[in-house]
């Protein structure tokens, strides 16, 4: 097991880690080793244009971030304290020039960000060598740019990145469909058991007059008749609608070997990230909790007091506009155990109604730290909001739901209803705020052109970002591809074939003008 004073770490970072690991474990934490690196800003900017990995493959976008990254320090307006990698071990980023008291601070938030990461659910299924498997994809991407040229390779990778949240983001804990064995015959041998497996139990002597062998064969003329008709019939290809768009593109479309890997990686990639939207508010507010904890009674100094109050509250800050996931996620975490401390839960409390009783109410179970480890455990963000997010709660920190207002060009307060902070929180929260579409027909029309789905929920899509979409789609599957939306509230089918976008109403109900956008690709 690897230690701090192996990291090459200064010697009072050593000690501090040292310090910090303690008293994380003293509070029950769980977590992988944990490898600190000291960065200054240049590089910390670097690697999180990377998405925290020193190791990628080479693309455009991580410049345009990097830049964005570097500019924002340079002008005042970002710093980036700290950056942790989902990882056994698990690899974290200090930046050179911040303050012991920051370097206190961030050590004690990886730590809980490490706990989460071993120990939550939803990232049970991601790959815990992705430092070493994103050097491998870098390797794999700079050999066919080698092979078949930068330009090339750059743009099949800009189409497979502008698809790469067509995934289904639960499918890695949920079953979709049968497993297929290559050596499964079960269906053949039942078929050449027909004739016997139809057959009456009888004695050898009695066979012949119970199974009477003419009888027999005009049953199986007649099975083998139905199975032709069922066989005739047009079968919907997927049989079920498909949430992973990539993962029926790498089955089916015409990808050479290179582009089939290309898109193998951004998927793979894809889903490894997934979690750490999922989890987003709990993930930082479960950091959070952690490093107030520890830095408040174990480790702060009293010379550090002011500016770790600074510090943690410009980190909690919620800006207009802007949900902040550090700060939801603590103040919930904190409630939720309050609440079971004082038996603030089931049937008796819910169904007290006296205000005075419930403001006093302490049953004193001291439940509250198991709670919220098993929360830690079991939750994401949709169904952590959905079980914990109160009304006292809401009222208690002046919660409500706003909107933009298209009269005036202002966003203003919608409600204070519960229900409805409670709604629009879970909606914006649902598939990370992004449209749920599935691939319906991969023969539409017997013309093996792609017909997609997309789920409804009241929200129009963004219909420069929809074709854009049906455009790379195109240049994967090769064919036209068409987009079943609404627009307006009512039914839309929108379409690329290579050359134009069309757009065309669905189910006989037709738009004020007549709409055929011919738009050029």
């Amino acid at each position: 097991m690897t230690t701090a004073n192996e990291h090459n770490l200064p010697l009072e970072l050593r000690e501090m880690q040292i310090e910090t690991e303690a008293h994380a474990r003293s509070y029950g934490l769980d977590f992988y080793d944990c490898i600190f690196e000291v960065c200054d800003y240049d590089e910390i900017s670097e690697i999180a244009a990377l998405g925290g990995f020193p190791n990628r493959y080479p693309h455009w976008r991580f410049g345009m971030e990097y830049q964005q990254l570097s500019k924002g320090y340079r002008y005042g307006l970002q710093k980036i304290y700290e950056m942790v990698i989902n990882n056994d071990p698990c690899y974290a980023y200090l930046l050179r020039c911040n303050q012991m008291v920051d370097q206190k601070l961030v050590m004690a938030h990886v730590y809980g960000h490490n706990d989460f990461f071993k120990n939550n659910i939803w990232f049970s299924q991601t790959n815990r060598k992705m430092m070493d498997e994103m050097a491998n994809h870098g390797t794999r991407i700079r050999s066919y740019m080698d092979r078949y040229g930068e330009d090339t390779v750059e743009d099949f990778i800009d189409s497979c990145l502008s698809l790469e949240n067509l995934i289904d983001i639960y499918s890695p804990h949920i079953k979709r469909r049968e497993s297929l064995n290559r050596y499964d015959f079960v269906a053949d041998d039942a078929q050449e058991d027909d004739s016997r497996g139809n057959k009456f139990q009888s004695k050898d002597y009695m066979d012949a007059f119970i199974n009477p062998p003419h009888v027999l064969k005009e049953e199986a003329k007649k099975r083998e008749t139905e199975r032709e008709k069922e066989r005739a019939k047009p079968h919907s290809f997927p049989e079920q609608p498909e949430r992973d768009v990539l993962l029926f593109l790498l089955e089916h479309a015409p990808l050479k070997a290179w582009q089939h890997d290309v898109l193998a990686i951004v998927r793979e990639e894809a889903y490894y990230f997934a979690p750490q939207g999922q989890t987003k508010i709990m993930n930082e507010g479960w950091a959070s909790f952690w490093h107030s904890t520890i830095m408040t009674q174990k480790t702060l100094h009293p010379s550090e007091l002011l500016d770790y109050a600074d510090h943690h509250s410009g980190t909690m800050a919620t800006q207009p506009g802007r949900l902040n996931p550090y700060k939801l996620g603590i103040e919930l975490l904190r409630d939720i155990e309050e609440r079971w401390n004082k038996g603030q839960f089931g049937a008796e409390w819910e169904e007290c109604d006296n205000y005075e009783a419930r403001r006093t109410w302490d049953r004193q179970l001291g439940l509250g730290r198991q709670k919220i480890f098993e929360v830690r455990r079991v939750h994401n963000d949709v169904t952590f909001i959905d079980t914990f997010l109160t009304q006292d709660f809401c009222r208690r920190h002046n919660m409500f739901s706003y909107r933009h207002n298209d009269q005036s060009e202002m966003y203003e307060i919608e409600s204070r209803e519960f229900k409805k902070i409670k709604e629009r929180l879970l909606f914006n929260l649902t598939n990370f705020g992004q449209p749920i579409i599935r691939v319906k027909d991969g023969n539409h029309r017997n013309r093996n052109e792609m017909y997609l789905q997309h789920e409804y929920f009241g929200v129009d899509l963004r219909l420069d970002h929809a074709q854009d979409t049906l455009r790379h789609l195109h240049r994967l599957w090769s064919r036209p591809v068409h987009l079943e939306t609404c627009v307006d509230g009512r039914p839309t089918l929108l379409s690329f074939d290579g050359t134009d976008h069309s757009i065309r109403p669905l189910g006989g109900s037709t738009h004020e003008s007549e709409q055929k956008d011919r738009r050029r690709a």
